[in-house]
Parts: C-alpha cells; sequence; structure tokens
C-alpha cells in the first residue's frame, strides 16, 4: 500500500489549485484589455465605413433626380465607383476581422486541448489511485496505523482526494463544454470568411465592370453632350414605344398560324426608328408583364458583345429566334446602358438585343406555335415595325420581334 505524507498532500493540492486556474483561459486582465481597446478601434473604422457608405448612396439619390445629362452621368458613375470602393473597403475592415478572430479562437482551441489533456492525465491517475485506496480492507488500514489518529488522517485524507477527483471530473467536463463550443464558433466564423470572400470578388468585378462602363462612355460620346442626348432620346423613345405595344397601342393585323421555326419576318440591316444598328430585339410578354428571356431559351454556344455586361444563364428550352444563336448586344434588367448611361429612362432593358453569328443571316423565326399577327407603332417620328405570336396554348404569354421586316 504507498503511504502518502504530509508533504505529498500539499503538493497534489497545490497541483490541483494550479491545474484549476490553468483551465480558465485568458485570465490575464491586461491583455483582455489590449483586445477590448483593439475591437473597440475595428468597430469604430467600421462604423465610419458604412457612414461612408450611406453619404453616397445618398448622393446617387441626389444625382439620379437631377436632370439627366452627360455630365450628370459622368457624376452618377463616379459616384457608383466611389461606392462600390467604399463597399470593399468595408468587407475588406470584415474580413481583417474575422481572420483575426478565426486565429484567436485557433490559440484558443489549442490552450484549452491541451489544459483538457492535462486534466484528462490527472484524472486518470486520481481515479487509478482511488481504486487502489478502494481495495484496501479497513480492517488491514487500522493494521498498518500506529494509531487511531494516523487512521484518522489516513482516512481524511482518502476523502479530501476524492473530493479532489470529482472537482477535476467536473473541471474536465466544463472544459470539454467549452472546446466544443469554441470550435463551433471557430467553424461558423471560417464558414463566414469564405463567404466575405466571395462578397469581395463580386465586388471588385462589379468595380472592373463600372470603371470599364465609364471609358467606354467617354469613348463612344468623345465627351460630347449633344450625341450623349441624342442616343439618350433614341432609347427612351424605344422604351416608350415598347411600353405602348405593350399596352395595345400598337396597329397589328392577324396573319396566321404558325409552328416554331416558320420564318416570321427579318431583321432590318442598319439603322431603323429608334435604333442604332442592326439587331433583334426580343421580348417575352406574360399577363401583360415583361419577362427575362434567358429563362425561356435553350443553352447555346453564345458570342457575348454585351461588354461591358458579364455573361448571363440560360435556362430554358424555347428554339432561339435566329439561326445559328447567337451574338448578344444587350442583355434583359439593369444592363450597362440602363445602369451606366442611365438610358431607357432608369428603367431596365425589357428584352434581349441578338444578332445570329452566320453573317448575312437576318431571319427571325418563332420560337413556339400560336397566331402570328404584323405591328406597327410610332417612334421618333418613324414606324417602328414588329410582329407578335401569342402563344397557341397559353393566350396570356406573347413573344415579340422588334426592328424587323414582314
Amino acid at each position: 500500500m504507498t503511504y502518502f505524507s504530509s508533504k505529498s498532500m500539499k503538493f497534489f493540492l497545490v497541483l490541483c489549485l494550479c491545474i484549476g486556474l490553468g483551465s480558465i483561459p485568458f485570465l490575464m486582465t491586461p491583455r483582455a484589455s489590449a483586445e477590448e481597446s483593439t475591437e473597440s478601434a475595428k468597430a469604430s473604422e467600421l462604423e465610419q465605413k458604412k457612414q461612408k457608405i450611406s453619404e453616397l448612396q445618398q448622393k446617387l439619390q441626389e444625382i439620379q433626380s437631377q436632370k439627366v445629362s452627360l455630365s450628370t452621368t459622368i457624376q452618377y458613375i463616379n459616384t457608383k465607383i466611389s461606392l462600390s470602393q467604399a463597399e470593399i473597403d468595408k468587407t475588406q475592415t470584415e474580413l481583417v476581422s474575422l481572420e483575426r478572430e478565426v486565429g484567436e479562437l485557433g490559440t484558443r482551441i489549442g490552450g484549452l486541448e491541451q489544459s483538457l489533456d492535462v486534466l484528462s492525465g490527472v484524472l486518470l491517475d486520481r481515479v487509478s489511485n482511488q481504486y487502489k485506496q478502494a481495495q484496501v480492507n479497513p480492517f488491514q488500514s487500522l493494521l498498518v496505523s500506529q494509531d487511531l489518529s494516523q487512521l484518522y488522517e489516513r482516512t481524511k485524507y482518502i476523502k479530501i482526494v476524492q473530493e479532489k477527483t470529482r472537482i477535476i471530473m467536473q473541471q474536465a467536463e466544463n472544459q470539454k463544454g467549452i472546446f466544443d463550443e469554441q470550435k463551433k464558433i471557430k467553424e461558423e466564423k471560417q464558414t463566414e470568411v469564405e463567404q466575405k470572400k466571395k462578397q469581395l470578388a463580386q465586388q471588385q468585378q462589379q468595380l472592373a465592370v463600372e470603371r470599364t462602363g465609364q471609358q467606354q462612355l467617354l469613348n463612344d460620346t468623345k465627351n460630347n453632350e449633344s450625341k450623349y442626348q441624342a442616343e439618350l432620346e433614341k432609347t427612351t423613345q424605344e422604351l416608350q414605344a415598347i411600353q405602348g405595344i405593350i399596352a395595345g397601342k400598337g396597329t397589328e393585323t392577324e396573319v396566321r398560324n404558325v409552328n416554331q421555326g416558320d420564318q416570321i419576318a427579318s431583321i432590318i440591316v442598319g439603322a431603323s426608328p429608334c435604333s442604332n444598328g442592326t439587331h433583334l430585339h426580343f421580348e417575352v410578354v406574360k399577363d401583360g408583364t415583361h419577362q427575362d428571356p434567358a429563362s425561356f431559351l435553350s443553352p447555346a454556344d453564345i458570342a457575348w458583345n454585351n461588354s461591358p455586361d458579364p455573361a448571363f444563364a440560360l435556362s430554358g428550352s424555347w428554339a432561339w429566334p435566329i439561326n445559328n444563336p447567337a451574338r448578344i448586344n444587350q442583355g434583359y434588367g439593369m444592363t450597362y446602358y440602363a445602369r451606366v448611361r442611365r438610358a431607357y429612362g432608369g428603367a431596365p432593358h425589357t428584352g434581349i438585343d441578338m444578332i445570329s453569328k452566320s453573317g448575312g443571316d437576318y431571319a427571325v423565326k418563332a420560337v413556339k406555335n400560336g397566331v402570328l399577327f404584323r405591328g406597327g407603332i410610332a417612334c421618333g417620328g418613324r414606324t417602328l415595325q414588329y410582329v407578335r405570336v401569342i402563344d397557341k396554348d397559353n393566350s396570356s404569354l406573347s413573344t415579340y420581334y422588334l426592328h424587323v421586316n414582314y
């Protein structure tokens, strides 16, 4: 049987106390204070960036309320660029903060893991010793003890050891809980870091698009206000004409029933009413509301002429309205022309502008079975020609084909 002296007992109690203190991470007040100071500074920096973004957004709204001109458009683009840069700065600040938190959590988890290992080792020793003590017959303890007082001290000591074992078990359980919690927080922060990195990449891409758009506007207009206004007037008139067509204000004549793939018109070569050049403007309208044609047209090997806008997904099953599709000049929605050059009076582009990749092929085909109408509407002092096909299976669905001969 192992004999424990009073000196050994004191050593064990000190060891337990040290482990107990060591199991509580980051008790050093000066370090905690320094961390709090750093966090406060970072929070203040982040608030300043948020305030700058808010001010730039307000400035954009003010510019949008002003009369559209080349100078205000350039001012609008510059403000958009500044806003994108401010959003990038904010995201970078958040990313640095998150990465620092992940690093600190990694250090903290390492300390917790080390502390848990120590506690586990001590607990294993205590359980082993307690098992040995449990094997000693009380009568044997009486025999090896020199007197009753020594027996009393030995029994008291065993109780203390048992209590310390219980405390260490509780500490080990607590440490395991803290360890698991910190590990979960770290995993969540790491996921947030990856999301912020993706957000930053998107923002940087958006900034590049806006800077390219700014340069393209200056190149196209040659910083000439009258040239810009003429182009703006043409796009505004086109939008008004399209709205009129959808509202039923165009002059339409029913022609015949058509099948998918039947030729129904041909694209006008060169400039035409409210159009700067050769292209088909293709629209999809359901229940009087513009739809994104990209969600109806089937995927194809596309040539993208819509710079600085990026490519977009084609997710439908419809055949294309042109042969050898397609060269895309402009997509649907808030495109570069709508967003940056402020065409269409600030409204989105309502269709897709396209042309065949085969030079000299200007055929326009029906994308669905239905009833063909030929129409026209006033635009820029002339008549904008179009054809319309009402879907055979759904009369609330129509496809429109603009800037065509029939």
